[in-house]
């Protein structure tokens, strides 16, 4: 089989077992709109998603981005909104709509898909580096933080809590460490999406100092590993530039990208 048929293949796979409610395993709640699935998540964060528009015109897109926000200004919970865009996907209009209606576009990144056989060859760590699952709250912490300084966001208590209870729903979620000297020097985390031949990889960071000595290959390794234990022969992830050659070093294709558009409550 061609790159180019692999690449079809996952793509298929993906909009069909990944555009459903095994996207958001940690919704509070879910509402249908038409093709939307508007998603509530704990503390205040709304999510748009969907399978396909269909065969919308620019007029329909517009109509179906103002509605989402009079749907998330009326919950008063709901702080922040993101919607979710694919770059392979038919949606007239929808960069402009979404901006009209106060969205702010973020970095795209590159959608990665493949088998997780191939990701899953072990790595040599560098000297007096271990890898260790965690489930302990002190570590979700502790990995948590690090994560937040690496992507230069102010260290909270909110991916923790999440994180936390997400391992508290036993859905299969497992998080991931690599240590030196009693310090997490890079960390993720293992999302098997249920009732599909999928796992995804995400919230891979490594600190600055300790990048390009394979650590953050080898955790990808791990996971893989983990997610063949479960049963599960695919691995997706959405990934920024700086993880994207990694993963195509170790296997994954890039088969589209996801652009997040941001809507945060005045």
């Amino acid at each position: 089989m061609t790159l180019s048929e692999d690449r079809a293949r996952f793509l298929d796979a993906y909009d069909a077992n990944l555009r459903t409610d095994a996207e958001t395993p940690s919704a509070i709640k879910v509402t249908r709109h038409g093709p939307l699935r508007w998603v509530t998540f704990m503390k205040g964060r709304g999510f748009v998603t969907y399978q396909d528009l269909g065969n919308v015109d620019a007029p329909t897109v517009s109509r179906l981005v103002a509605e989402t926000v009079a749907y998330f200004r009326a919950e008063p919970d709901i702080t922040r909104v993101e919607w979710k865009s694919r770059g392979h996907d038919r949606a007239p209009g929808l960069h402009g709509a979404l901006i009209e209606n106060g969205f702010t576009q973020d970095e795209p990144e590159s959608i990665m898909i493949g088998e997780a056989k191939a990701l899953s060859a072990e790595v040599p760590l560098p000297e007096g580096v271990t890898l260790r699952q965690v489930t302990d709250e002190a570590d979700v912490r502790t990995m948590s933080a690090m994560q937040d300084e690496v992507f230069g966001e102010p260290v909270s208590d909110e991916m923790a809590d999440a994180l936390l209870h997400r391992l508290s729903l036993r859905d299969g979620m497992q998080l991931w460490v690599a240590e030196a000297d009693g310090q997490i020097v890079s960390a993720g985390r293992l999302e098997p999406a249920p009732d599909t031949s999928f796992a995804g990889i995400w919230g891979g960071a490594t600190r600055k100092e300790w990048r390009g000595r394979g650590i953050y290959r080898a955790l990808t390794a791990r996971r893989a590993q983990a997610a063949l234990d479960m049963g599960k022969t695919l691995i997706h992830s959405d990934s920024t530039e700086f993880s994207r050659p990694i993963l195509e070093r170790s296997g994954l294709l890039k088969v589209s990208t996801t652009t997040p558009y941001r809507w945060v409550r005045g």
